[in-house]
């Protein structure tokens, strides 16, 4: 008979069991994956954010805003034109600060 471990800081986020949790390999950003054995929820421990800084963003639409266009923007400062797009939506419903 297997004895219960238990790992610190491993509860499934679906039914808060902290015994029974198993590893189950890496994501392609190579954090830690878990399933819960009592309810089969699969889980990442601590995600990695793929997010740009406030600084970063600020400075993108300033130069948008300044007459280049999306596309330029973005190839300017090294990433994609959706990127600009999708940051300018949030200005215009007053998600992100100007």
């Amino acid at each position: 008979m297997k004895k219960i471990k238990i790992v610190e800081g491993r509860r499934c986020p679906k039914c808060g069991k902290t015994e029974n949790q198993i590893n189950r390999g890496h994501t392609a950003a190579g954090s830690q994956r878990c399933r819960c054995k009592d309810c089969g929820a699969n889980y990442t421990l601590d995600p990695k954010r793929h997010a740009y800084s406030e600084k970063t963003v600020k400075a993108a639409l300033k130069i948008y805003f300044s007459g280049v266009s999306g596309r330029g923007v973005g190839k300017a400062m090294g990433f994609s034109k959706a990127n600009v797009y999708n940051w300018l939506k949030k200005t215009e419903n007053g998600n992100m600060e100007k």
